[in-house]
Parts: C-alpha cells; sequence; structure tokens
C-alpha cells in the first residue's frame, strides 16, 4: 500500500471491502425480507425501527476498531511489527469487554429505549424481542470488526469477504428454516442472526491465531498494553463519540418516522436499506482512505496521501451517482421486495428518491474524514459532525419537521445534512493536512 499504483490498490482493497459490509449487511436484510413477505407489516416495522437504535447502542465500541486499523497500519508502515503484536492483543480484549458491555446494557434498556423513540404500543412487544435476542450476538459483532480490522491493516481484505459470505448463506437458510418452519417469526430472523455473528467472529479469530507473522493472536497472551490502546482510544474514541452522535440523530429522526403511523415505518425502513446498499460501496473506499492513508503516513510518504484522498473520492462519489440513479429508476419494484402495502410504497419511494439522488455527498464527506483519521486527527471530525449532522438535525425536526409535518420535510434533513457537513469537513481536512504534513516534515528532518 505504500507503493506502486494508488488507483490500483485502492480498487483492490475496496472491493473485498465492499463485498463484506454488503453481506453484513444482508444479515438485516434477510430479517426484513423474510417477515415483511412471510409474516406482517407489523413485524417488518418492529425489526426495522430497531436499527438505529441498535447502531445507537454498539457505536462507540464498533467505532474503535477504527482506531485499531489506524494504529496497525501505521506500525505496518512504520515496520514496527513488535508493536502490531501488541495492538492485536489489546484490541481483541477491547471487543471482548465492550461486546459484553452492550450486550448486558442493551438486553436491560431496550424497552425504556423503544418507549423514549414513540414506539407504537402494538409492535414493542416484538421490538423487545428481537433486539434481545439480537444483542446475544453482539460480542461477536464486536470480535469480527476489531478482528477484521486487524486484517485489513495489513492489506487483507479478501479473508473477511469470505467468512461473512459463509456466515451470509448460513443466515438465509436459519431465517427461512426459523420462520417458515418453526414459525418463530421476529424471534427467529433474529435468532438467526445472532448465531451468524458468532460464526463470522469465530472464522475471524480462528484466522488470526493461524497467521505465522505480526497478526498472529495468542489467546493466552491477551493483554491491555497501555501505550497502544491510548492510541487506540486517541484515533477510535472521538470516531466512536461521532458515530454514536450520528446514531443518536438518526435515533431523533426514527421517532419522527414512528408519529407518522406503521405504514411509514414499514416504508421509511425498507427504503434505508436499499439506501445502506448504495451507501456502503462508498465506505469500501472511505475504509481504503483511512488505511492506506495511515500506511503511506508510517512510511513518510506525504504525496501518496494526497493522491489517495484525490483517488478515493473520485471513487466514491462515481459510486454513489452511478447506483443513486439505479436506485431512483428502479424505486418500486424494489421497495416490493420488502412491502407490498401502497401507502408504506409511497413513503419507501420518497425517501430514496431525496437520499439517493444527493448521497454522493455523504460520501464526499466521509472521505474527508477518512482522510484526516488515517493522519491520527479525529478531534475535528467529532466536532463538526456534532455541529453539521446532530445538531443541525434537531433543529431541522424541531422547526422545519414540526410546521410541516411530511415524510419530505423530514427526510430532505439528510442531503442538507450531508452539504453542510461536507463543507465544513473540507475546511479541517486543508487544516489538518497543514499540521500533520510540517510536523511528519520537522520529524524526518531531525531523524536525518
Amino acid at each position: 500500500m505504500t507503493q506502486g499504483s494508488i488507483p490500483r490498490g485502492i480498487v483492490r482493497f475496496s472491493l473485498p471491502l465492499i463485498a463484506a459490509y454488503l453481506l453484513q449487511r444482508g444479515f438485516n436484510t434477510a430479517d426484513i425480507v423474510v417477515v415483511g413477505r412471510f409474516v406482517n407489516d407489523d413485524a417488518l416495522a418492529a425489526v426495522t425501527s430497531t436499527s438505529s437504535l441498535i447502531m445507537l447502542l454498539i457505536s462507540v465500541f464498533s467505532y474503535l476498531s477504527m482506531g485499531t486499523n489506524v494504529t496497525a497500519a501505521r506500525a505496518f508502515g512504520a515496520g514496527n511489527t513488535g508493536k502490531v503484536s501488541r495492538v492485536v492483543h489489546t484490541s481483541i480484549l477491547l471487543a471482548l469487554w465492550g461486546g459484553a458491555v452492550v450486550a448486558v446494557f442493551g438486553a436491560i434498556f431496550t424497552p425504556v429505549l423503544l418507549r423514549w423513540m414513540a414506539s407504537p404500543e402494538r409492535i414493542i412487544g416484538q421490538s423487545t424481542l428481537y433486539m434481545r435476542l439480537y444483542f446475544l450476538g453482539i460480542p461477536a459483532t464486536m470480535l469480527y470488526n476489531f478482528g477484521s480490522a486487524l486484517l485489513r491493516s495489513g492489506g487483507d481484505t479478501k479473508r473477511p469477504t469470505v467468512y461473512l459470505t459463509v456466515s451470509g448463506m448460513v443466515n438465509v437458510v436459519l431465517n427461512l428454516l426459523f420462520v417458515l418452519v418453526f414459525r418463530m417469526s421476529v424471534a427467529g430472523v433474529a435468532l438467526a442472526t445472532a448465531i451468524t455473528q458468532w460464526l463470522s467472529a469465530a472464522l475471524v479469530l480462528r484466522a488470526l491465531t493461524r497467521e505465522t507473522g505480526a497478526l498472529r493472536l495468542n489467546p493466552r497472551g491477551l493483554h491491555m498494553d497501555r501505550e497502544c490502546a491510548g492510541e487506540i482510544v486517541k484515533i477510535g474514541l472521538p470516531a466512536g463519540v461521532q458515530g454514536l452522535l450520528i446514531s443518536l440523530s438518526n435515533v431523533v429522526v426514527q421517532s419522527s418516522i414512528n408519529s407518522l403511523g406503521e405504514a411509514a415505518m414499514a416504508g421509511s425502513g425498507a427504503a434505508a436499506d436499499i439506501n445502506a446498499f448504495v451507501y456502503l460501496p462508498m465506505c469500501g473506499f472511505y475504509q481504503a482512505c483511512l488505511t492506506i492513508t495511515g500506511q503511506n503516513l508510517g512510511a513518510g510518504q506525504l504525496k501518496r496521501v494526497d493522491s489517495v484522498r484525490r483517488w478515493a473520492l473520485l471513487f466514491s462519489c462515481s459510486t454513489g451517482i452511478v447506483l443513486g440513479s439505479l436506485v431512483c429508476l428502479l424505486s418500486r419494484p424494489l421497495l416490493g421486495i420488502y412491502i407490498s402495502a401502497p401507502d408504506a410504497i409511497a413513503v419507501g419511494e420518497t425517501r430514496l428518491l431525496i437520499e439517493t439522488l444527493f448521497v454522493a455527498l455523504c460520501g464526499t464527506m466521509d472521505i474527508f474524514v477518512g482522510n484526516m483519521r488515517g493522519m491520527g486527527m479525529s478531534v475535528p471530525p467529532m466536532i463538526i459532525s456534532l455541529l453539521g449532522v446532530c445538531a443541525f438535525r434537531s433543529l431541522w425536526i424541531a422547526i422545519v419537521f414540526s410546521a410541516y409535518h411530511t415524510p419530505q420535510a423530514l427526510f430532505l434533513v439528510y442531503p442538507v445534512s450531508w452539504t453542510l457537513t461536507s463543507l465544513m469537513q473540507g475546511g479541517a481536512l486543508i487544516y489538518t493536512r497543514r499540521r500533520v504534513f510540517a510536523q511528519t516534515r520537522a520529524e524526518t528532518a531531525q531523524s536525518n
């Protein structure tokens, strides 16, 4: 990742990762399609309305894995294999602790949080059951995220993709078995997801224990290295707080969707799932920008750091424009895979048309953030996201949505907040680049 063609390197890194993201999202999609087609709209609303709340509860520890990725990538770039090993064992321990905390908290407080989101009483029981069973797999999700981040730091995105492919196929089979044969409804799809999350985690851990280099995991050697933990937290915690705040703003948006009724919840949930298949490929280029920036900065390759950002931005925006346009053209048949009620489909079409036409703005925002985080700067993106995404969306809902209580008024918050935040992140990137490059050149001159 520090030599050769940058666009080729980004593509080779991103494609397996994009496939992995899409497969991981496929776990939830399988849940949605099965309950939407084979159970009823209430069950669909119960599943789709929980996604923002689940992300809220797991975001901090999930985003800490970005700190793992950057810390290990920079150690790889500098040739410090001893530090890479310390990062491996510290990261897996963080994943175990974080997963246990989130699972217990989620299981206890789920009903309270669902009522806080104004979920209709008729679906709270099903939503609570879904989330509690889903949270059985949260420790596994953490282990997979941290383990795959370690593999990616060394340039390996293929094996995590293979593991998710296997888990995804098992998930689909279990969904159909539990729902169609055992008639378990919402409980069936949640249990299937939890089981396959543990399967994917087991496969990643198996890969790490069989490594022969710096990435090798020795379960008996798990320990908390203070230096590595400090770097991981320094980079990953601001990202985690940012993820938490964005998830909180999405919970506020979801609460507003809930106020529009079950049909709006089902239609919006189906549209959100389709939108994810546009957004996630852009996330692959974001992750490539983050990792390759970290390795090149560690190796002192400053010109390549700039080139990585430009190419990642080109790939991300092009992907968003092409896929977003396709979704706009095929919105009704795509929604028909999930739901059949005309009023739910109408809401879903509204959300798809508003978001997918402008989703490239979201990709722009993320590439700027990935470049900054790859350079070790995580606090400025967090602060900007707090203002441009969280605070702005809350104000929009309080002012615009309160005045115009329609799906259109609500969903417009996404492209407007993406535009505002992209502009601010771009300004922060200019400042960050100057500071980090000057510091790196000074350190290089001093060492020579």
